[in-house]
């Protein structure tokens, strides 16, 4: 057997981070779909429950991933319950203050840090020390970077720099985990159909480098997801380290 596959038979475990919305609630009910013990973490635990839909696969643990203690109990209640975790996905995020790099207070600096760079290394963390104690040994942490880890949005500074950090973090801890057979790897997604993206702009279409604005083309949240559980469901044998999946047309390069 090898390190990563508990069992043929035996369902696997993930973790989704943001679950109670968006994209890590598609993901949440893809995975649980496709055979998952799916334990779901979010700041809210009515939507949390919502996602869960009454499923008895799925653990609700409400958790705000900048605390290290709130970190500590969620994966605590994963092993308690599941016994193992297999798959991280570390999808809670914020896209923080808008405004260019002179506007910015230090605090939403700060909360946008701790939300998008913090709480993923955090949960990183404490992922890594249950995968490597578990028998078999092994697991699978997948980063929600963003489309912004290759071409920032106007005015998106705070964003962008977390952003290009979790890329960091993806190499370094794909890179690490490699004699305990963890590997780590990064989806970024450009304009999943979610009430973030509804929020850019506030209706009037998002801002781009030449100054207009444009209601820019989207996808549909669950065809994320459908990439995210493609990413958890590679054999151990491979890892997707890097995937972008944007909606067809929508300005990228240079962002218009």
């Amino acid at each position: 057997m090898d390190k990563q596959t508990p069992s043929p038979e035996a369902p696997r475990t993930a973790v989704i981070t943001g679950a109670g919305s968006g994209i890590g609630r598609a993901t949440a009910r893809a995975f649980l779909a496709a055979g998952f013990r799916v334990v779901l973490a979010g700041r809210r635990e009515a939507e949390l429950r919502e996602t869960a839909d009454g499923s008895e696969a799925a653990l609700v643990v409400p958790t705000d991933v900048t605390l290290p203690d709130d970190v500590e109990r969620l994966f605590a209640a994963a092993v308690g319950t599941f016994g193992r975790v297999d798959v991280l996905f570390n999808n809670a995020g914020t896209f923080g203050p808008t405004g260019s790099i002179d506007e910015l207070t230090v605090e939403d600096w700060n909360r946008t840090l701790a939300v998008n760079v913090t709480g993923t290394m955090l949960c990183s963390a404490a992922a890594v020390r249950h995968m490597k104690a578990q028998s078999p040994q092994g697991g699978r942490i997948i980063n929600n970077g963003s489309i912004s880890a290759h071409t920032p949005r106007p005015l998106s500074a705070a964003y962008t720099a977390t952003k290009h950090a979790v890329t960091g973090l993806t190499k370094a801890i794909d890179l690490d985990g490699r004699p305990f057979g963890i590997t780590c790897g990064q989806i970024d997604i450009g304009n999943a159909a979610t009430d973030l993206l509804t929020g850019i702009g506030g209706g009037q279409g998002a801002l781009q480098a030449d100054g207009t604005r444009a209601v820019e083309p989207s996808f549909p949240a669950a065809e994320a997801a459908a990439a995210v559980l493609f990413m958890a469901s590679a054999p151990a044998s491979a890892n997707v380290r890097s995937l972008v999946v944007t909606a067809a047309g929508m300005p990228f390069g240079g962002r218009g």
